[in-house]
């Protein structure tokens, strides 16, 4: 059986022994297989019984696979759907790709590759039925939906692992640039966790001086030093029974790296002028916007404690390589500010809404939200328009507008693709797992196309 989990499949092909033979081969792959010799037929079958996957075949007499795709669409839109065509023209997949195929394979099909589609397939479904179990869950302990706005498949990737780290004791380290929502994120781990009754307590370990850094989180004993005129309990006992979130983890001073490996090692710590050892039960979450592995390389941070941190790494991608998440995240923060100062407006002109998409959002999702906040504001009409925004022209780099095209991998050509790939190893330093979440393909569908185009 290969990786990919049971499905339940249709084959519609009007050749009989392709038909037989894709049918016997997916039994044998352990699947549930029906088969159909015409796109009539096939909507027969599917208004009768359950379908998770249709292969088609482009080419049929009768209703043709575009026809029959559509109407499948109509039927049941979560039925995937995998054209296949003799005729492989980049039109011809565009058109089916647009009209709602999972994807596409040309004949003769190679069937090491088709198990590969199905494998990004089930995966696929299976995490959005964990995230639907997901959304439920946040749902019933109040979290809103519109807390995490996300449409693209890399962030649905990111909020399913945390979904399925946030039930365990494991320290989770965020990364990501500034302006992603790594807090938001560590708020939704929290949330998820056993630990939902007790307090998350947030630390900035930038904001505060060796000293003062030190203090905050172990506490201090009255008298420690100048200023300490009583007793202070630090974040580990405030926290004791819940989360610790450690912001911009890589600017913790050496002195407080050792403690802090300490307590992940022995579950302990000292205040600071004390010499009573206490323990707390607290769950670290850490975040930063550094290469930690490389700063670990440096000298610039222990090695040791980079790695009792980093038992889960949870990357959120930039807002520019998820661009389909712009145009909800946009919606959301419209009617979230109108609301707040009570201006009625009706949407975003699309001149204005095309700039929002084209833009780079060095800030990321911060950024965007404060410019529809301050469009929001200086909005004469009911409309946002060009004239609101603090910019009047994209500025996308070609890397950058290729990591865009790379999020939409397979509406690409060949050649177009193997760029895609190529300059995705490049800007990953050839990290299979970082490069695949950047193009939205699973490490699998990599490794297939890697070998496909020679790439190593």
């Amino acid at each position: 059986m290969n990786g990919t989990s049971p499905l339940s499949i249709m084959v519609v092909e009007d050749g009989q022994s392709q038909r037989e033979i894709l049918r016997d081969f997916l039994r044998d792959q352990g699947h549930q297989v029906s088969e159909a010799e015409n796109g009539e037929k096939a909507l027969q079958e599917l208004r009768q019984g359950y379908f998770e996957l249709l292969l088609i075949d482009y080419k049929m007499p009768g209703m043709d696979g575009m026809e029959l795709l559509k109407e499948v669409k109509r039927v049941n839109p979560e039925v995937d759907v995998i054209m296949m065509t003799a005729y492989g023209t980049v039109e011809t997949a565009v058109r089916a790709m647009k009209t709602g195929a999972a994807d596409y394979i040309t004949k003769p099909i190679d069937l090491d590759e088709l198990l590969i589609l199905m494998d990004r397939i089930s995966e696929r479904r299976t995490l959005v039925r964990e995230n639907r179990i997901l959304r439920e869950e946040l749902g019933r302990k109040g979290v809103t939906a519109g807390d995490i706005v996300f449409k693209s498949e890399s962030m649905d990737h990111v909020i399913n692992l945390a979904g399925r780290v946030a039930p365990s004791r494991a320290t989770v380290l965020i990364q990501g640039e500034s302006g992603t929502g790594k807090e938001l994120m560590a708020r939704l781990i929290h949330t998820l966790s056993p630990r939902v009754e007790k307090p998350m307590t947030v630390v900035n370990c930038a904001a505060l001086p060796e000293t003062l850094l030190e203090s905050e989180l172990f506490g201090h004993e009255k008298g420690s030093f100048t200023g300490a005129t009583a007793r202070r309990l630090g974040r580990f006992e405030e926290a004791d029974g819940g989360s610790l979130f450690l912001d911009e983890i890589g600017e913790l001073p050496p002195s407080v790296q050792v403690k802090l490996l300490r307590f992940l090692q022995e579950r302990e710590f000292q205040r600071v002028g004390g010499n009573r050892t206490l323990h707390s039960d607290v769950r670290i979450i850490s975040a930063t916007n550094q290469d930690l592995r490389k700063k670990t390389g440096e000298g610039g941070f222990r090695e040791d404690l980079y790695y009792r941190l980093n038992v889960v790494e949870i990357t959120i991608p930039p807002l520019r390589d998820r661009r389909e998440d712009i145009s909800p995240l946009i919606d959301f923060f419209l009617d979230r500010f109108s609301a707040e100062n009570d201006k009625k407006l009706q949407g975003v002109l699309p001149e204005a809404k095309d700039l929002l998409l084209k833009y780079d959002y060095p800030g990321n999702v911060r950024e965007l939200e404060n410019i529809i906040e301050r469009a929001v504001v200086i909005a004469r009409g009911p409309f946002i328009s060009p004239g609101d925004l603090p910019f009047t022209a994209p500025s996308l780099s070609r890397k950058e507008n290729a990591g865009t095209r790379g999020a939409a991998l397979k509406d690409s050509v060949e050649t177009l693709e193997r760029e895609m790939i190529a300059e995705a190893m490049e800007k990953t330093g050839n990290h299979q797992t970082r490069a695949a979440n950047l193009l939205g393909i699973s490490e699998r569908m990599l490794r297939y196309k890697l070998k496909k185009y020679g790439l190593k």
